[in-house]
C-alpha cells in the first residue's frame, strides 16, 4: 500500500466539499489503515494500532478516542451521464470506545462528526451500549452507517446455514430500525405535545381577548349597539398552521439504500448489496439501480426465466431469498473451500465432500483443518482472482481464506466508499445540524448573524469569523511531541555532520586530557577519575557523562473542531468557557483571549505539526493548558459569541476514592496530577472534601483503575494509596403507615416552629415529600433549571454593574460640582464613564428578549402537570409553581422551597419576564447588612427606587401587623440554610431527594427592628442575626423531615448479562448474593443466549464482573450503566419493634438485621459521625494483673 505523507493529507484539507469526518471501531480501522500504508495489511485487525495504551492491547478494548486522517481515491461520476473522474478524499476518523464505563469519550466525539460507523455484533445483537451510541448521534443529527459485524461467528462457531443467517440478520436489522424508530416517536410525541400547547395558548389568549372586549361593550352601551354583528370574529380564531408530519422513511437503515455494510473485520471483508448488485448486473441482465433493491428483502429469483418475484408470486415453490442465493451461499462456499466446515447446514455443503467427523473437544475449535484445495481453485476462476503460489500452498487455511476475502470483498472499500457516498461533507452537515445546535445554545438570540452564517455555510476563507469546538483535553507526554520526536528515515546530511563534528571535539578532548595525565605522572587516577566522568562505549570511545534524566512532563493538547474560518499558528482568539452567554458577555466567567501556539494534525499515536487549518478539520490545539478544564469554545469574537460548550456525557462519575500518597513529601505531585487528569479525562472529576480528603470520581470500576494507574505512571509519578470506594446516597421521606405520631401535638406531622436563641427570630416552615412525578422531573431537568440560574444570576450582575455605574457617574457629578469645575469638566467626566453605557443598555434591552427566547413556560407547565399527577394534598399543590423560591441542594437539586408566607416575603424564581426585571429593580433599594441604603445619590433614581421597592415593603407591611420587617439580608440566610439543609441530610450527611420545605412565617420583634437610629438594624446585631438564623433553620428542616419515616435510597446500576442456558443458575447466584433484582429474562432468537436484565446497587458491585466470569467460566459478562438512585430498601433506618406482635416475632432487640441501618452506619462512621447503638466493646472481661 503507498504512503500518504503528510504535506498531502494537508492538501486535502483545503477542499471541504471532499472531506468526512466519522468514527468508528478499532479493528475495523486497523483495514482502513493498512489502505494507507500505516500498518501491514497481513496485520490489520491484530495490530489494533489506534490502542496506543498497553493497557487497552492488554485488555482489548479500547478506553481513549483516537483520532487520524485518511487519504481515500477513487473513481466517481456525477450524473450518469458524465465520465467518470478521479476523486481524492480526506477521512477524519475517530476511533471511540465500546465499553460503557468509557461512553462519555463517545460524546466527546460524536460532536467533533459528521457521521457515525455504528458497529452491531451479528451474534449478541442490540445492547445496551448499541442503545446508547444510536441515542447519541441522534441526539447530534449525525449521519449513521450500520455495520453488522463478526459475521463470520456465524460461520464458524454458531454453524449456521445461509437461509439461517439471513433470519438471523434480518431480525437484527429490526432491532437497530426498532431502537430508532423509539426515538423518532419520541420526539415526534414531543413536538406533537409542544404544538397542541401553543395552540391552546392561542385559543385561550383569543378567548380572553373576546371576553374583555365583552366587558368593554356591556360598560359602553353606546358602543354596542353601533358595534357591527360580525366584527372581531376573525381574531377568534387562533391563526395558526396545521401540525406538520416528519417523514421518518430517511432515518431507517436498509441495505437497499447501501447505509448497512456486512462484515468480518478478523477476516478482513466487508460488502454492500451495491458491489453485489454490481457484480450480477451482467449475468443476470438486469439494470444495477434495480438489483440493488432487491438483493434484500423477500425477493427471489426463477431460475428458469431469470425474473425476480415476489413473495406473492412463489405459487408454493421453495425458493430462496436473493441475499441467500446469490450473496451468502457464495460466502459460505469460501469458508467451506478454505476451513471446512465438516458438519455445515445448508445446500452448500452438499457440493463438498465429506470432512473427517469432528467430535469431543476438538468439534468445539474455532477452525476445522480440513480444506479443499479444488474447490478453493474452482472460486478462484469464477472470480478471475489469482493468489501467490506460495499462499495456496500454505498450510494455515486462514491465510488462504483472508488472502481470498482481500482480493474480492476488501473490507478498507466497503466501509470507505460507504463513507464517501453516504456520510455528508461538512458543507452539507454543518448545514443541517448546526442550526439546531446554536437554537440550543446558551443565549442563541444574541449570536451574531455573520457569524452564524459562517457557521452554517462552513466558511473557510480569511477574515471570516473563526469558531472552533474543543470537545475534551489529551494529555500528550513531551518527548511525543513533533519537535522532539525523532523523524523517520534517519538524520539531515547537516545534522550528520553536526554530529561529527562534536564527536570528534570529544574524542580529542579525551586524549588531550589522557597524555596531560600521563606527564604529570598520575595516569592511573586520572585514568579512573576520566573513566568516571566521560565513561567509555563497548566499542572503546570515551564518550561525555551522561546528562541528568529530564522529566519527560505531560502537555494537554486541546481535540478540537473548527467550524468556520481559518485558524493559525500565532493568531490570538478567544476562549469562551461552558457558562458563557452572548446575552451577558461580561459576565463572570469572563472569556480569555489567548495565543494559539501550536496545531496538530491527529495521527493517532503520532502528531504531526501544521500552520494553519480550515473549516471542517479535526485537529488538535496547542496553548490551552490552564484556560479550559474539560472543553470550551474557540471564537474570535466576544460580542456576538457562540457557546458550544453544552454537551450532556454519556456517563456520570458515580464511584469515588479517596486517595493518598504512599510518601507524604509527594503531596504536591498528587495534587498536581490529579489536575492534570481532571483536565485529560472528560468524565474523571476531583474535588477536596471539607475533611482534607483527596477524592477522584469516577465513571466504573474499570475506570477507576484506569485513572490510577495513569496517575502513578505519567501524571503524579508517585505511589499512592486508594481507600475504600465511596459510594453516594440519597435520602428522602415517605409517608408510612407505621410512622411514629407527630413530635409536636400541636403542630401537622413534619411543622416545625424554630426560634433563634437570642429570640430574635421566629421560622415556622413544613417539611413533607413531593409526588414522584415531580421529583423525577426535576431530575431530568437538571440542565434546564442549571441553565435558569445561571442566566438569573447574570442578569443581576449586569443590573449592579450598571447601577454602579450611575452611581459613580452621579458622584462624580456631584464632586465636580462642589470643586467648582467649568462646564468642560462636567461634560468630560461623564463622557469618560459612560462609554459602555450603550453596551449596557443595549444588554438591558435584550434581557426580557432572551428570557422570552428561553422562556420558563415549558419549564412551569411540565412541572405544574407534575404536580398535577398527586394522588394527595392535591389542593396543596394547586399554586405551588408560582411560590417556588429555589431548587436545593446546589440551586439545582431535587428539593424544592416554597414561599407560603403571606406577604410572599421570598423573591419568587419561576416567574415571567415582566416579574423578573421588576423583582431586580424592587432589590436595589432594600437595606443592606451594612446598614446602608444602596439607593443612588440622584433624587429621581432614589424617587423611582422607591417607588419600585413600594409594593414588597406593602406586603411586608400587611403581613407584618405588630411585627417587624424581615430585612432582605435574612430572607437570604433562611435560603442559605435550606441548601445546606438538603445537601446534608440527618441520615448520614447525604443529598436529599424529593423533599419539599415551605416557610409558612418568618417574623422579628419590633423592639429588634428599632434598636438602632433611624430604624435599621445594626452591624453587629444584623450579624448575630443571620448567624442565628442559618443555624435555627438547617436544624429546623433536619427536625421536620425526621417527623416523617425516613429512607436511603441506593445508587443503582442497570446490569445487562448475555449468558447461555447452562450458566443460569450461577448468574442468578452472583445476583442474589449482591442483593440484585431481575426484572426481565428473554432468549435471543437464532442463539443460545438469555438477555437478563437487572438492578443492583453500586455499593455492591465491585469485583461483580470479575466474580461473574470467574463463576461462570467467562460464559457470562456483565454490561454495568448507572440507573439513578432507587429505593430497593423501603426500610426505615431507625425502626424498632413497637407494636405487641413486632416484639413477640422479633424481640425487643428485633433479631432481623436492618440492612437501611447498616448502610447509613456503615457511611456515618466512614465520615466520623456519631453512630447511635453501637458497642465499642462486647464480651469483654475484666483486666487481671498478676504479681510477679
Amino acid at each position: 500500500m503507498p504512503v500518504v505523507s503528510r504535506d498531502q493529507l494537508v492538501q486535502l484539507q483545503q477542499n471541504p466539499a471532499n472531506i468526512r469526518n466519522d468514527h468508528g471501531k478499532t479493528s475495523l480501522t486497523d483495514a482502513l489503515l493498512a489502505t494507507n500504508g500505516i500498518i501491514s495489511p497481513r496485520l490489520a485487525g491484530k495490530v489494533r494500532y489506534l490502542d496506543s495504551r498497553p493497557d487497552e492491547q492488554l485488555r482489548g478494548i479500547t478506553m481513549e478516542s483516537s483520532a487520524i486522517s485518511l487519504h481515500f481515491s477513487m473513481l466517481r461520476r456525477e450524473s450518469e451521464k458524465e465520465a467518470q473522474l478521479q476523486q481524492e478524499y480526506l477521512i477524519n476518523l475517530i476511533d471511540s470506545p465500546g465499553h460503557i464505563d468509557f461512553s462519555s469519550e463517545v460524546s466527546v466525539a460524536s460532536r467533533l462528526c459528521d457521521g457515525a460507523v455504528v458497529l452491531v455484533d451479528a451474534v449478541e445483537g442490540v445492547c445496551s451500549q448499541t442503545v446508547t451510541v444510536l441515542r447519541e448521534t441522534w441526539i447530534e443529527h449525525l449521519q449513521p452507517i450500520l455495520v453488522i459485524n463478526k459475521i463470520d461467528r456465524l460461520v464458524t462457531e454458531l454453524k449456521m446455514s445461509p437461509s439461517e443467517a439471513y433470519a438471523h440478520l434480518s431480525k437484527i436489522l429490526e432491532q437497530v430500525n426498532a431502537v430508532v424508530g423509539t426515538f423518532f416517536q419520541g420526539e415526534r410525541m414531543e413536538q406533537d405535545l409542544r404544538w397542541r400547547e401553543r395552540i391552546e395558548e392561542q385559543v385561550a389568549a383569543k378567548t380572553a381577548k373576546t371576553h374583555a372586549k365583552a366587558e368593554q361593550d356591556v360598560s359602553a352601551k353606546a358602543a354596542a349597539t353601533t358595534r357591527p354583528e360580525g366584527e372581531g370574529s376573525a381574531d377568534d380564531k387562533p391563526a395558526t398552521v396545521g401540525f406538520v408530519e416528519k417523514d421518518d422513511e430517511d432515518i431507517y437503515f436498509a441495505p437497499e439504500k447501501n447505509n448497512v455494510v456486512f462484515s468480518s473485520a478478523l477476516d478482513g471483508w466487508g460488502f454492500t448489496v451495491r458491489q453485489f448488485a454490481t457484480l450480477y448486473e451482467k449475468k443476470l441482465g438486469i439494470k444495477k439501480a434495480a438489483l440493488e433493491k432487491v438483493l434484500w428483502g423477500d425477493y427471489y429469483l426463477d431460475p428458469k426465466t431469470r425474473r425476480v418475484l415476489g413473495h406473492k408470486h412463489l405459487k408454493g415453490r421453495s425458493l430462496k431469498p436473493m441475499f441467500v442465493q446469490l450473496v451468502l451461499e457464495n460466502i459460505w462456499a469460501v469458508y467451506d473451500a478454505t476451513t471446512g466446515r465438516g458438519n455445515a447446514k445448508g445446500s452448500v455443503a452438499a457440493f463438498l465432500p465429506p470432512c473427517i467427523p469432528v467430535t469431543g473437544a476438538v468439534a468445539k475449535a474455532h477452525w476445522v483443518l480440513c480444506s479443499d484445495p479444488s474447490l478453493t481453485q474452482k472460486i478462484l476462476d469464477s472470480l478471475n482472482i489469482t493468489l501467490p503460489t506460495h499462499v495456496l500452498r500454505s498450510k494455515d487455511p486462514r491465510s488462504v481464506l483472508t488472502s481470498l476475502f482481500a482480493a474480492w470483498l476488501p473490507l478498507s472499500t466497503a466501509i470507505l466508499v460507504s463513507v464517501v457516498e453516504y456520510l455528508p461533507s461538512p458543507l452539507v452537515a454543518q448545514a443541517a445540524r448546526l442550526p439546531s445546535i446554536i437554537h440550543a445554545s446558551p443565549g442563541a438570540a444574541h449570536v451574531d448573524e455573520r457569524l452564524r452564517a459562517a457557521m452554517v455555510e462552513s466558511k473557510s476563507e480569511k477574515g471570516q469569523p473563526v469558531v472552533a469546538y474543543v470537545s475534551k483535553m489529551i494529555a500528550v507526554p513531551e518527548s511525543q511531541l513533533p519537535h522532539n520526536r525523532r523523524r523517520q528515515g534517519g538524520l539531515t546530511a547537516e545534522e550528520a555532520r553536526e554530529a561529527g563534528r562534536r564527536k570528534r571535539a570529544e574524542i580529542a578532548k579525551a586524549h588531550a586530557l589522557a597524555s596531560a595525565a600521563e606527564a604529570d605522572g598520575t595516569g592511573g587516577l586520572a585514568e579512573m577519575m576520566h573513566d568516571t566522568s566521560l565513561g567509555t562505549s563497548r566499542n572503546g570511545i570515551h564518550e561525555e557523562a551522561s546528562e541528568p534524566v529530564v522529566e519527560d512532563r505531560e502537555h494537554l493538547i486541546g481535540f478540537s473542531r473548527i467550524y468556520s474560518g481559518v485558524l493559525s499558528v500565532g493568531d490570538d482568539v478567544y476562549i469562551l468557557r461552558p457558562k458563557f452567554s452572548p446575552a451577558y458577555p461580561d459576565a463572570h466567567p469572563q472569556p480569555i483571549r489567548m495565543t494559539v501556539t501550536a496545531l496538530y494534525l491527529m495521527m493517532g499515536r503520532n502528531l504531526e505539526s501544521l500552520d494553519s487549518v480550515p473549516a471542517g478539520v479535526v485537529f488538535g490545539v496547542a496553548g490551552l493548558e490552564g484556560h479550559i478544564l474539560k472543553s470550551g469554545t474557540l471564537c474570535s469574537q466576544v460580542a456576538g459569541g457562540i457557546n458550544l460548550a453544552g454537551l450532556n456525557m454519556g456517563s456520570q462519575p458515580i464511584v469515588r476514592v479517596a486517595l493518598e500518597p504512599t510518601n507524604p513529601g509527594d503531596l504536591d505531585k498528587m495534587i498536581h496530577g490529579l489536575r492534570l487528569l481532571e483536565q485529560s479525562d472528560p468524565s474523571a472529576e476531583y474535588e477536596v472534601l471539607e475533611s482534607g480528603e483527596h477524592v477522584i470520581a469516577t465513571a466504573g470500576e474499570l475506570h477507576l483503575e484506569r485513572c490510577l494507574k495513569d496517575l502513578r505512571e505519567r501524571f503524579a509519578k508517585c505511589e499512592l494509596q486508594a481507600g475504600e470506594p465511596i459510594v453516594p446516597y440519597r435520602e428522602t421521606i415517605v409517608s408510612a403507615s407505621e410512622m411514629a405520631p407527630p413530635k409536636h401535638k400541636d403542630l401537622s406531622r413534619g411543622t416545625v416552629l424554630a426560634v433563634t436563641a437570642s429570640k430574635q427570630l421566629t421560622v415556622r416552615l413544613n417539611v413533607r415529600p413531593l409526588p414522584a412525578a415531580v421529583t423525577e422531573f426535576l431530575i431530568e431537568n437538571v440542565s434546564a433549571i442549571r441553565r435558569l440560574q445561571s442566566q438569573q444570576r447574570a442578569k443581576e450582575e449586569q443590573e449592579r454593574k450598571k447601577r454602579r455605574q450611575q452611581r459613580q457617574q452621579q458622584q462624580q457629578q456631584q464632586q465636580q460640582a462642589d470643586d467648582g469645575e467649568g462646564l468642560e469638566g462636567l461634560i468630560g467626566g461623564p463622557n469618560e464613564q459612560s462609554t459602555p453605557s450603550p453596551e449596557d443598555d443595549d444588554g438591558g434591552e435584550k434581557q426580557p428578549r432572551d428570557l422570552r427566547t428561553l422562556s420558563l413556560a415549558d419549564f412551569r407547565h411540565g412541572l405544574q402537570q407534575a404536580f398535577s399527577t398527586a394522588k394527595t394534598d392535591k389542593d396543596l399543590w394547586n399554586d405551588v409553581v408560582e411560590r417556588v423560591v429555589a431548587f436545593g441542594p446546589r440551586r439545582v437539586g431535587p428539593n424544592l422551597l416554597i414561599d407560603s408566607t403571606e406577604a410572599g416575603l421570598f423573591r419568587r424564581f419561576l416567574r415571567d419576564a415582566e416579574h423578573s426585571e421588576s423583582a431586580i429593580e424592587s432589590s436595589s433599594s432594600v437595606v443592606n447588612a451594612s446598614g446602608k441604603s444602596n439607593e443612588p445619590s440622584s433624587q429621581d433614581h432614589e424617587t423611582s427606587s422607591s417607588q419600585r421597592a413600594e409594593p414588597r415593603s406593602q406586603k411586608a407591611a400587611a403581613a407584618s401587623t405588630g411585627k417587624g420587617t424581615v430585612p432582605e439580608d435574612v430572607l437570604d440566610k433562611i435560603s442559605y440554610a435550606v441548601q445546606l439543609a438538603t445537601a446534608q441530610g440527618p441520615l448520614s450527611h447525604e443529598p436529599m431527594q424529593g423533599v419539599c420545605v415551605s416557610v409558612e412565617d418568618v417574623s422579628i420583634p419590633p423592639s429588634v427592628e428599632h434598636e438602632d437610629v433611624g430604624g435599621t438594624i445594626s452591624v453587629e446585631l444584623m450579624g448575630a442575626l443571620t448567624s442565628e438564623a442559618i443555624k435555627t433553620v438547617r436544624d429546623a428542616v433536619r427536625q421536620g423531615f425526621l417527623d416523617w419515616s425516613p429512607r436511603l435510597l441506593l445508587a443503582m446500576y442497570s446490569c445487562e448479562i448475555q449468558a447461555s442456558a447452562e450458566v443460569l443458575g450461577k448468574v442468578y447466584a452472583v445476583l442474589t448474593r449482591r442483593r440484585g433484582r431481575i426484572l426481565s429474562e428473554s432468549l435471543k432468537e437464532g442463539t443460545a443466549f438469555f438477555t437478563i436484565q437487572a438492578v443492583m446497587p453500586v455499593a455492591e458491585s465491585f469485583g461483580f464482573s470479575d466474580e461473574m466470569r470467574k463463576r461462570t467460566s467467562g460464559g457470562a459478562s456483565p454490561q454495568l450503566v448507572f440507573h439513578g438512585y432507587d429505593m430497593l430498601l423501603d426500610q426505615d433506618p431507625f425502626w424498632v419493634p413497637s407494636t405487641d406482635e413486632e416484639m413477640e416475632d422479633l424481640g425487643s432487640t428485633a433479631d432481623r438485621e436492618n440492612v437501611a441501618k447498616r448502610y447509613m452506619d456503615a457511611v456515618r462512621t466512614r465520615k466520623g459521625l456519631f453512630v447511635s447503638g453501637r458497642k465499642l466493646v462486647e464480651r469483654a472481661e475484666r483486666q487481671k494483673t498478676l504479681k510477679r
